[in-house]
């Protein structure tokens, strides 16, 4: 596998964002947080990407930052500069129209708790640990999680993550709705491969701006999202897509009326 912290492949439509430093749990140091932004950028840009996978090298996704790189020192930038190179590749991901799924095996913790929440839809294995553990270093939340977690579990569970030490086991990350499915430990990357290659099989359009109504919704207030929504459904009716699919419907449904 290539030395690069994070490795971006593109084929038939599906774009394979892979973290890969996994002697260290694929924690974010400096070339990685800027690798991520890279690959990140170039993903959501590219006009024949219609789909996302996230996955990770190793036995774990994502401990977050690089703990031993920060007790090291940083003398040619910061931690507040490491965290917005990382966050502009979680903004490229979360406003982008395109759907994301994350294969999330192991153990995500800190900062990966943040790539998790980014993805729209996340697989991990039943041996999977999700947690926050950032003020056991004496750190506070980043990468998203304090904007994005109580969204997905809300307030009183995001509390109960942050202000403990706790791990949560696969089952009750996903009784939280912190994942989407919990798969034997072996067939994370399987699962996570069908889950987007159904996007890429069906109304990818349509599933990119379904995406895009939701995750860019608190930026408007209730009316303008009725506004969205009315403009968007017009828009997706004009493409010979939604048009194929609606003439099929139509179809199906005369033939049973016979």
């Amino acid at each position: 596998m290539s030395e690069s912290p994070v490795l971006l492949s593109v084929v038939d439509g599906l774009a394979r964002i892979t973290l890969n430093r996994p002697a260290r749990m694929n924690a974010f140091e400096q070339s990685m947080a800027h690798a991520w932004a890279e690959a990140t950028a170039e993903a959501t840009s590219r006009d024949d990407v219609h789909a996302i996978l996230i996955d990770a090298a190793g036995p774990s996704f994502c401990a977050g930052g690089d703990v031993l790189a920060m007790a090291r020192g940083m003398s040619d930038f910061t931690i507040e500069e490491l965290a917005h190179a990382i966050n502009n590749g979680i903004r490229a991901l979360v406003e982008s129209s395109i759907p994301v799924v994350a294969a999330a095996h192991g153990t995500t913790a800190g900062g990966g708790l943040g790539i998790l929440l980014a993805s729209d839809y996340v697989i991990i294995g039943e041996n999977s640990k999700i947690g926050s553990l950032y003020a056991n270093i004496g750190l506070t939340p980043d990468l998203s999680v304090s904007a994005s977690l109580a969204k997905a579990v809300g307030e009183r569970r995001a509390l109960q993550l942050v202000l403990t030490d706790r791990l949560l086991s696969a089952e009750q990350a996903l009784d939280w709705g912190l994942v989407a499915e919990v798969v034997a430990a072996d067939e994370v990357q399987a699962r996570a491969e069908e889950v987007a290659q159904s996007w890429l099989a069906g109304a990818t359009g349509a599933y990119g701006q379904a995406k895009r109504l939701i995750r860019t919704q608190p930026s408007r207030t209730f009316a303008e999202q009725l506004d969205e929504e009315a403009r968007s459904i017009n828009a997706a009716l004009q493409t010979p897509e939604a048009q194929a699919r609606v003439q099929a419907f139509a179809d199906r449904s005369a033939r049973k009326a016979k």
